[in-house]
């Protein structure tokens, strides 16, 4: 087994499925994941996926590290020595780009909600996997234990793991992480701000559902840009970020019927139905005379609108 995926009531639900591995991340569950994050994707009726681990030990303890039969260790060292140069096309680090081109191909960044539901051990690729690819996060009371794992085996890793730590948590917590190289469990998790709650494992795939639910209830295109946003941008001038936000709020208010329908229930005091939907290209706005043109100035200006 690889990967199990299935789809219920616009969920998505991505099971890391070979328990008796460890849940690690070998050639046909990369590949696997790789397909399943591109249905994610792809697939319009999906607003937010959940990503656990099959059983209560691991929820993916890293990569398949032994050798493979099929290349001998010189040609292995070979092929590495000339990908750091000369990375195959399409490609980053060696891996295939991902869905939208950000990240290689077993986690990488979807413009669509991801919450983790950390089972048990996530080490290694594990842990990268928690910190690429996932944006709320549960963890596992009794079960989850994290570790960087790399350090340990005498290198500082093949993907962005280290990187993306430094960016999410405190610089101190995260050196005290990636240069002791310890395990440390959910409420040493949550305590640092790497996860969002620790639940019991009973309850863990209830709450990852609870949360989920809630996101689908949202407008879908909203929610894909305020990720896009947040994650292309949160690096940049405070002016600059604005700026493009501005703009995203004229193509949501302009191109999508979920702004419409918003403002609509929330005048008719009902639960609204968010569609996603997208408008047909319209008329332009007409001519104005020079006296309407001065009073939409004034509006402008005074911030109307």
């Amino acid at each position: 087994m690889g990967i199990n995926f299935r789809k219920d009531k616009k969920v998505a639900y991505i099971t890391i499925d070979n328990p008796e591995k460890a849940n690690i991340l070998d050639r046909q569950t990369s590949d696997e994941l790789t397909e399943a994050w591109r249905v994610v994707w792809e697939d319009p009726d999906i607003r937010v996926a959940i990503l656990t681990g099959t059983g209560d030990r691991h929820f993916c303890a890293g990569h398949n590290l032994a050798v493979r039969e099929d290349i001998t260790q010189n040609e292995q060292d070979r092929v590495r020595a000339e990908s750091v140069f000369w990375p195959p096309a399409g490609t980053v680090n060696q891996a295939r780009i991902g869905v939208d081109g950000s990240l290689g191909d077993h986690y990488p960044q979807v413009w669509k909600p991801v919450i983790g539901a950390i089972n048990g051990w996530a080490a290694g690729a594990g842990f990268y996997l928690t910190l690429t690819s996932t944006d709320i996060r549960l963890a596992c009371e009794e079960h989850a234990r994290f570790k960087f794992a790399l350090l340990s085996q005498g290198w500082v890793g093949g993907g962005p793991g280290a990187t993306y730590l430094t960016r999410q948590i405190s610089h101190v917590d995260a050196m005290n992480i990636l240069l002791t190289d310890k395990p440390f469990d959910a409420k040493e998790a949550l305590r640092i701000n790497l996860i969002n709650e620790v639940v019991p494992h009973d309850n863990l795939m209830s709450r990852a559902e609870e949360l989920a639910t809630q996101i689908t209830k949202v407008p879908p295109i909203a929610v894909r840009m305020m990720k896009e946003f947040v994650l292309k941008f949160k690096d940049v001038p405070v002016t600059e970020a604005w700026r493009v936000q501005t703009l995203m709020n004229a193509l949501l208010t302009q191109f999508t019927t979920d702004g419409d329908e918003g403002r609509a229930a929330f005048l008719e005091k009902r639960p609204p139905e968010f569609t996603g939907g997208i408008r047909q290209k319209g008329e332009a706005f007409p001519e104005l005379s020079d006296e309407e043109w001065d009073r939409l100035m004034t509006l402008r200006r005074d911030g109307g609108g």
